[in-house]
């Protein structure tokens, strides 16, 4: 297993423990240690993306499991924050059934031999959900914070829809039947 699979494995395993640091509040400094988590496993995404295609280390595994690895972490968040009263239910339902129906939209690709690369839209999406993460985690009590963790939810949903109608436009074909 090359370096970027590595990362991306390191990054799966990152998410139970950033998920019982989120929602178990008996463990000391929970909410800091679940940013920390969070933050590095996000991070670890550029990291793997940019060793693999700098040094030619893609890989099949790393094309499946990178951006299964960067869905759970922020599917994982989403929960916890649901959860926490943070986010209301059906924003959380909207972002999670984007995610499926993209899965899905790429397996029946693969089983016609496309292989569809994250666009524009989808790549700015997954930024503006890790920000909102990330401000949600540490979640400070001052008007200025709650404003902007108000404005990246919403922004997130925002481009959570774009990228999923510009998602389903670009790959329209896909769902075509063959004869």
């Amino acid at each position: 297993m090359n370096l970027p699979n590595k990362i991306t494995v390191f990054r799966m395993l990152t998410i139970p423990f950033f998920v019982a640091c989120m929602l178990i509040k008996e463990i000391p400094y929970n909410e800091v240690i679940a940013g920390v988590i969070f933050i590095i496993a996000s991070l670890s995404d550029l990291v793997d993306g940019k060793i693999a295609r700098r040094y030619n280390l893609v890989t099949n595994f790393g094309k499946f499991m990178d951006p299964l690895a960067d869905k759970l972490l922020v599917q994982s968040a989403l929960i916890c924050f649901m959860a926490k009263g943070l986010m209301p239910a059906w924003m959380v339902i909207v972002i999670l059934s984007r995610e499926f129906i993209i899965s899905g939209f790429r397996l029946v690709a693969a089983d016609k031999g496309i292989v569809i690369a994250a666009g524009y839209w989808g790549k700015l999406k997954t930024v503006f959900q890790m920000v909102m993460s990330v401000m949600l985690i540490f979640h400070f009590i001052h008007p200025i914070w709650q404003l902007i963790e108000d404005i990246l939810i919403w922004a997130s949903l925002a481009l959570t829809i774009i990228s999923l109608a510009d998602y389903i436009i670009k790959n329209k074909d896909v769902l075509r039947e063959t004869k």
